[in-house]
């Protein structure tokens, strides 16, 4: 309503809004208050961190800056401040390659046929390894699907892909379902973690 009254009565705005007009004066004329006092001091810090870090700083870092110069505060409290002045850090993450495939190896048949419908279970089996972002760096996941149910037989989580993620995940699920006839079938990045059989 402050910004538009030069070019509507503040009785016309205060009706169309619901509002009353003696509430507004009240608004207009109360001090501003001790938190809004403090985000805006606030709100200079975290514009002054941000500018020296060349704008790449976003929440987290401007947040741990705060801390070291003994500013405690939420972070929370930093992020709204920050998405209200319109503040973003840069990320400059990467993608993460799992595996490279060993050129000079021979890949093992698709003895799947790229027919991933089973007609019993512990027929088909398709197995893939994923990467988990944490903390303390990345952790990679080895699953093998039962292709008929659609389930989790095996899987195994390390630090590493190495050879013995990937074994480890099929031997469990060989040990859980003792399968008689089952192809085991993974693109050539999990074959190039290790396993080469199909």
């Amino acid at each position: 309503m402050r910004a538009h009254r030069a070019t509507h009565a503040i009785a016309t705005m205060s009706r169309v809004l619901g509002v009353s007009s003696s509430g507004f004066h009240a608004w207009c004329t109360r001090p501003v208050s001790v938190r809004a006092h403090a985000d805006a001091a606030l709100l200079d810090q975290i514009r002054a961190i941000h500018t020296r870090s060349r704008g790449t700083y976003g929440v987290p870092r401007v947040h741990a800056e705060l801390a070291a110069q003994g500013v405690h505060v939420g972070r929370k409290r930093v992020a709204r401040l920050m998405a209200s002045a319109g503040l973003a850090g840069v990320s400059r993450r990467k993608g993460t390659t799992t595996t490279r495939r060993d050129r000079d190896a021979r890949l093992a048949p698709d003895l799947g046929e790229r027919n991933f419908v089973a007609v019993a279970p512990d027929r088909l089996w398709v197995a893939d390894i994923t990467y988990i972002p944490t903390w303390a760096g990345f952790l990679y996941l080895a699953v093998v699907l039962d292709a008929w149910s659609r389930r989790v037989v095996g899987w195994a989580m390390a630090t590493h892909l190495r050879t013995e993620l990937v074994l480890e995940a099929l031997n469990m699920a060989l040990t859980q379902r003792r399968p008689t006839a089952v192809i085991h079938h993974s693109d050539s990045e999990y074959r190039g973690a290790g396993l080469r059989a199909a």
